[in-house]
């Protein structure tokens, strides 16, 4: 059955048959071309070179334009080969669309003219021909990595992503907001903020003024403007690139990424928001696994084997859900020996970083109550729950930003709290029920000393106040889940990170 592509290029193909044969070549994608159903004449096909052999009496060029993973095979007389035309050269083919002996693909160019529109030096060319390059080395290459079969997978695989998160939000009636990427708040309270500046203010000798008038720094979330657009739309969802000041150059971190937020209005339920975060995850990722199913199959074959079995049971199971108090049960009595660094591991009762380090299982021993979990207990809580999601819910109020809504539960006080941990990544999403209520809020912020910082985030709650909550889910860590990718920067087309902005 053939895609909405391919039939396009179909009847481009039948509405040019009744042409002057001078005008009859009609330029096809490679992928319109491998998915007609029968011959046809005189088309056009412009790519770039993956691989060329030639032999006595023919001439094999495989060409690709990024539109498939697949190749298409263009044959040719002898004659037409030339000194440019070689691997990774930009050509243009006009010729036959016949059918090919070949069992592997249905369809071949016999080709009557090959142009050589760009000609590649294969000698320098840092990309060698059938040859598999380790997502690593083609790191080093920003502007050329793209030409490589397993980036133009991904790329393909983000662009099928992107489109089907905004259908499924468009769908489900959310409105769509553009949230500012410069922004005067820090949303996370986390501090790791990139500070905007202009660019001759260090040379400039007179006393330094804001731009803006007040410190302005790159967004690490578009939350809070969706609260403010949730006050006027029930459900409001943004998808954009957020950034982070943080100084790791791990397989975990990236300095500028994509964040998909959601936020709902007249929701009292973390189970609403629970199920909108399930429901986004399984829709995109089916979606994706139908109209990407080659460049898929590519990362779990050779990027990660093993993972589509993984994929398979987040699809087909409901998620699961345990509280905060559960998960560190569960860690208690875990015989995994985990290896946590203690500067990266606070519990409300000490608040210290500055630990001497201790034997690990010795700091396992110690994980009480009101301890942030790691990447490291997150990925055992989905392995203890047979890789399927899990829903962390109901987290310590010491542990999580000003906005959470206070569950007022005693001793061990909570807030309306949950993260999404999915197998091989740990945290996935992160959301809340949102404080809507006037005292509680303003008794927060003052504790904190932000109230002046946020007297027009207390109005919201002056104003037509409804119950509300949200959620945010990293587009990369996403990408990482369902391919299997282990290093984050292999799953964006730019990488942006600690003493790296190439490009």
């Amino acid at each position: 059955m053939l895609g909405a592509r391919a039939r396009g290029g179909w009847q481009a193909l039948r509405r040019c048959a009744s042409l002057p044969r001078a005008q009859r070549a009609v330029r096809l994608r490679v992928r319109e071309a491998l998915g007609a159903r029968e011959p046809a004449g005189e088309v056009k096909v412009q790519g770039w070179v993956r691989s060329v052999r030639s032999q006595k009496e023919v001439l094999f060029l495989h060409i690709n334009d990024g539109s498939s993973l697949e190749s298409l095979q263009v044959v040719a007389d002898p004659s037409l080969e030339n000194r440019d035309l070689t691997f990774g050269s930009a050509v243009e083919v006009q010729g036959k669309l016949v059918k090919s002996p070949h069992r592997m693909q249905n369809m071949e160019l016999k080709a009557e003219t090959i142009r050589v529109v760009g000609p590649c030096d294969t000698w320098s060319f840092p990309l060698k021909m059938k040859e598999r390059h380790a997502l690593e080395y083609v790191r080093q290459f920003p502007h050329l990595r793209c030409r490589n079969n397993t980036l133009g997978s991904l790329l393909r695989i983000r662009s099928e992503a992107t489109a089907a998160i905004h259908s499924f939000f468009q769908d489900n009636g959310y409105v769509h907001i553009h949230t500012p990427i410069i922004t005067s708040n820090d949303c996370e309270g986390a501090g790791e903020l990139f500070q905007i500046e202009r660019s001759n203010e260090a040379r400039e000798p007179v006393e330094k003024t804001h731009f803006f008038d007040v410190p302005a720094f790159l967004t690490v979330s578009g939350q809070l403007h969706l609260e403010v657009m949730a006050g006027a739309f029930t459900h409001v969802f943004t998808f954009g690139p957020t950034f982070r000041a943080e100084n790791s150059q791990s397989r975990r971190h990236l300095s500028e990424f994509y964040m998909v937020e959601a936020e709902l209005s007249f929701t009292e339920s973390l189970q609403d928001i629970m199920q909108v975060m399930e429901d986004l995850f399984k829709t995109t990722t089916h979606t994706v696994l139908s109209k990407c199913p080659h460049d898929v199959e590519l990362f779990h074959k050779y990027i990660a084997p093993g993972r589509k079995d993984r994929l398979e049971q987040m699809l087909k199971n409901k998620f699961v859900i345990i509280s905060y108090n559960e998960a560190v049960e569960i860690l208690k009595q875990a015989s995994q020996t985990f290896s946590f660094k203690p500067e990266g591991f606070c519990c409300v009762s000490c608040h210290r970083r500055d630990t001497p380090k201790q034997d690990p299982r010795s700091l396992l021993l110690s994980l009480q109550w009101g301890c942030d979990l790691q990447t490291e207990h997150e990925k055992y809580l989905v392995k203890h729950c047979g890789e399927v999601p899990v829903f962390v819910i109901n987290y310590p109020y010491n542990l999580k930003p000003f906005y959470m809504r206070d569950n007022e539960d005693g001793p061990q006080h909570t807030v309306a709290a949950v993260d999404l941990l999915v197998s091989g990544i740990g945290e996935l999403c992160g959301g809340s029920l949102r404080e809507e209520r006037l005292p509680f809020l303003e008794s927060r912020l003052q504790r904190l000393g932000l109230t002046d910082a946020y007297q027009w985030y207390l109005d919201l709650r002056k104003f037509g106040s409804v119950p509300h909550g949200g959620f945010g889910m990293g587009f990369e860590r996403y990408l990482q889940c369902i391919l299997g990718v282990d290093n984050i920067k292999d799953v964006i087309p730019f990488p942006r990170f600690s003493h790296s902005c190439l490009l």
